[in-house]
């Protein structure tokens, strides 16, 4: 087995395809393909095989080239089994701590609901590589489409529970946004502001800004620290809980 490549494809306007490959085979797999096309061309350019694609929930922009590419490539489709009538042309069927092995790389499945009632994470633990779709994003969180604030702050502890040199592969290009509504809670954090000036100079030359590192999530993104009470203390909500502080603070996300 060797080291476990991660390829980033951009799609649609701002998504994210992750790309797996080993350096000692030819084989590959694919993270939430928004599309179909940009896979392929990666596949061509890097002559690799698709065996699997891995979905980490069922909304359109994560499974939209599933069933094309299964079509051109007889790859399995994998995903939660939560889901099983929601993901196109799912072939296997996922539960919370199941493994799933791609290559002899294996990952943990994390079953992490808030941003839909179905959505898994895939940890790489070996490989220090967390796919965790819409639900942790860099310096954000994802909206709550179908969970509860509960839910969605019980998946976020469980995912800041991971060791800090986790890299965070999340399935969108929001940081800067994220950034910016980040510094309306925590102005004075001296992090946050090292990271705003880092990823905006990635972003100007027209670089990705992620993985990010688990490690500095933990200190500059708010969703995070809803049970800090330093943080909470500063956004005059030091009485409630944190499941309160996450939901305050998720509305004003989403009117941002």
């Amino acid at each position: 087995m060797g080291q476990l490549i991660i390829d980033l494809i951009p799609a649609l306007r701002d998504n994210y395809i992750y790309a797996l490959h080993d350096a000692q085979n030819r084989v590959a797999a694919v993270i939430d393909p928004a599309e179909a096309q940009p896979v392929i061309d990666w596949l061509y350019s890097k002559n690799l095989t698709l065996t699997h694609v891995l979905n980490t929930h069922h909304h359109p922009d994560h499974v939209g080239g599933n069933l094309s590419l299964k079509s051109k490539t007889g790859c399995l489709i994998v995903g939660a089994v939560f889901d099983k009538d929601r993901i196109p042309g799912i072939d296997l069927f996922l539960e919370d701590n199941d493994s799933y092995d791609f290559d002899g790389h294996r990952a943990t499945v994390l079953f992490i609901p808030g941003h839909t009632r179905g959505h898994i994470a895939y940890w790489f633990s070996q490989d220090q590589a967390l796919f965790c779709g819409d639900t942790l994003f860099a310096c954000g969180c994802g909206r709550l489409f179908e969970g509860t604030p509960t839910q969605m702050w019980s998946s976020l502890k469980r995912l800041r529970s991971l060791p800090g040199d986790t890299h965070v592969y999340c399935g969108h290009e929001y940081t800067e946004a994220n950034i910016r509504f980040a510094e309306t809670l925590d102005p004075k954090n001296p992090l946050l502001i090292q990271r705003r000036d880092r990823v905006q100079k990635l972003r100007t030359a027209g670089e990705p800004s992620l993985p990010s590192l688990l490690e500095e999530e933990k200190v500059t993104n708010p969703f995070l620290r809803c049970d800090d009470l330093e943080f909470a203390t500063s956004l005059g909500l030091e009485t409630k809980t944190p499941e309160e502080i996450f939901a305050e603070i998720r509305y004003r996300k989403d009117y941002f």
